[in-house]
């Protein structure tokens, strides 16, 4: 309750402008793509049509062996402002996401980028107006959000709370001057900042931490900003397995240890707390321990969620999940401290 009145109270109070900006500073658009013909061929014209004056996006073809080469080529005949970018496999090293990822920044001839993945569709043509907007000379940090497209899988509606829920510990923790990470699907910062800091140089040796690691690294209480109008959301597709799911968890949850001590304790502290609560709760009522005391506590709780969080599920679009509350908060910070374990001692060696 402390962490909930302390941090997520800011993003309720938050007010997102409806007007559209007026924004022109030159964006580059950068996506690194590995065997994405698919993705590409579906997503990317949703990019390339943004109604913005003046961009372009520049497509990093990691080393695919699929048809990706070819959907991007026939889209460059369409849409002149892509750029292509072609990393071909060497037999002396291995490639990964960041290294591709900072050549696509030095191929970008803008100052400003955004970033998103392949399997990611804009929720509008404004998304990029959205975004640039927040660029000035003191904000080189614009955090966005990045949904999954809901389906009627109960494993996307667990994966969907829990997207929401670090995107509301993400964009609160923002909103009170101390950002520790962002998302990589919908993230936009300087070229400046980019190699000012040395761009990945910190932790190149991990596989994933492109977004999260280098805005933990690189965010300030006043170089970074916020961006969650819904016509700026970034929607993909969640796994929908099981097995899927671990892999992916296993690769994002492994980066958190690097994280700066003081986030590391404050993301631990929430995760915790809320197990500990969970525990304790069932406990006192399987051995009827006070039973009266626990449910009032349990209510107490939910009602005070209920409060502060019924206008942040409605900004962010998922105003439906509020009603099931209970129950996926109670999923979520198992799910967490589970994948959060398993993160502490898995090590990932590939990206895709």
């Amino acid at each position: 309750m402390y962490y909930l009145i302390s941090s997520h109270k800011s993003l309720s109070a938050y007010v997102v402008p409806d007007e559209l900006p007026d924004v022109k500073i030159p964006i580059s658009v950068i996506i690194s793509a590995r065997n994405e013909a698919k993705n590409l061929n579906e997503n990317l014209p949703s990019i390339l049509q943004q109604n913005y004056p003046d961009f372009e996006v520049v497509v990093i073809n990691d080393c695919s062996y699929d048809s990706s080469d070819v959907v991007l080529e026939v889209l460059k005949e369409t849409y002149p402002h892509l750029k292509i970018v072609t990393i071909t496999e060497h037999e002396r090293f291995k490639t990964g996401k960041k290294f591709a990822l900072t050549l696509g920044i030095k191929a970008a001839k803008n100052e400003h980028l955004i970033f998103t993945d392949a399997d990611c569709r804009p929720a509008s043509s404004s998304w990029i107006t959205r975004m640039a907007a927040h660029f000035n000379n003191e904000v080189h940090i614009v955090l966005g959000y990045s949904p999954y497209y809901k389906t009627g899988n109960f494993l996307n509606s667990i994966i969907r709370f829990e997207t929401l829920k670090t995107a509301i510990n993400y964009l609160s923790a923002a909103l009170n001057g101390d950002a520790y990470m962002g998302i990589g699907r919908n993230l936009g910062y300087t070229k400046t900042l980019f190699f000012a800091n040395k761009g990945f140089a910190a932790h190149m040796h991990v596989m994933s931490g492109d977004d999260d690691l280098f805005v933990n690294q690189n965010a300030t209480a006043t170089n970074t900003d916020i961006e969650i109008h819904q016509d700026a959301f970034v929607f993909t597709s969640a796994k929908t397995t099981l097995v899927a799911l671990y892999r992916q968890k296993k690769r994002h949850m492994g980066v958190g240890k690097l994280y700066k001590n003081t986030h590391r304790r404050l993301l631990s502290f929430d995760a915790l707390s809320g197990f500990i609560f969970y525990g304790l709760f069932i406990w006192s009522l399987v051995y009827y321990f006070e039973p009266l005391f626990a449910l009032g506590l349990f209510f107490f709780r939910w009602i005070l969620q209920i409060i502060i969080y019924r206008k942040t599920f409605k900004k962010l679009n998922a105003a439906s999940q509020l009603w099931y509350l209970p129950f996926f908060d109670f999923v979520y910070y198992i799910y967490i401290n589970v994948f959060g374990f398993i993160g502490t001692f898995v090590k990932t060696t590939q990206w895709k």
